[in-house]
């Protein structure tokens, strides 16, 4: 194998799917939402900011976080799914630290994630040629740059700039050819089977499959070649 592509969100920013992230980030500030409750928020934030590339193509981490999360918001609020959270959330002041809270306590833990990638991406970038495809709002090489991923990774196929999203496999081919790799020398690793791993096999990629805690066994149709917890386990894998 010549050329590894990452998955970026829930692969290598932390393990763990964005939804999930942010209902923990939203519970802990005191909003009492449910998972399906916030799936739908987080859907409608995620097709607005995927149209609004003009408006964050420059946007560092904090930044965009601080859109999505106002974009959830304006859906939770517009489809009264506010009325059963912590009383004391109906003031706008209290509202406002908590949702700077969740904010702040995503970036953290992103850059937490994005810390330990960097270094395994690091201790690759010699052996293998890398790169990065993502369903993203045009922004990504900004905030991999902010995280220190310059000079590491090859090259970068973001959704918002390419203009095919996962699982089309235009997108992979987007990536291959930004990295000036072949699938048949390259592996692909993400966190999901359909978007990520079944594409990347239909074009000819061997897949690793970054399996999150709250993953449950997928069907006998999606299958990688192989499955890890971490991505530190990739050093013995490959």
């Amino acid at each position: 194998m010549r050329a590894i592509l990452f998955d970026f969100g829930g692969t290598m920013d932390f393990p763990r799917h964005w939804l999930d992230r942010f209902l923990s980030h939203y519970r802990e500030a005191g909003f009492s939402l449910s998972r399906s409750e916030l799936d739908l928020a987080f859907d409608a934030a995620t097709r607005t900011a995927y149209h609004s590339t003009a408006q964050v193509r420059h946007y560092q981490l904090a930044e965009l976080l601080d859109y999505l999360i106002g974009l959830q918001l304006v859906f939770l609020r517009d489809h009264r799914m506010l009325t059963g959270a912590n009383p004391d959330l109906q003031n706008p002041s209290i509202l406002s630290r908590a949702l700077k809270q969740i904010g702040e306590a995503f970036v953290a833990e992103s850059r937490r994630g994005m810390s330990i990638s960097r270094e395994v991406l690091a201790n690759l970038k010699d052996r293998f040629t890398l790169g990065v495809v993502s369903n993203f709002y045009g922004n990504l090489d900004v905030i991999m740059s902010e995280a220190g991923f310059d000079g590491i990774v090859a090259g970068i196929a973001d959704s918002g700039v390419v203009g095919i999203y996962k699982p089309d496999l235009g997108i992979y081919k987007a990536a291959l050819s930004a990295i000036g790799a072949e699938p048949l020398g390259t592996v692909m690793v993400g966190d999901s089977l359909d978007k990520d791993c079944a594409p990347a096999q239909a074009l000819g990629m061997r897949t690793v499959w970054l399996r999150h805690r709250e993953a449950e066994d997928p069907p006998s149709s999606l299958a990688a070649d192989f499955t890890i917890r971490d991505l530190n386990e990739l050093k013995a894998l490959l």
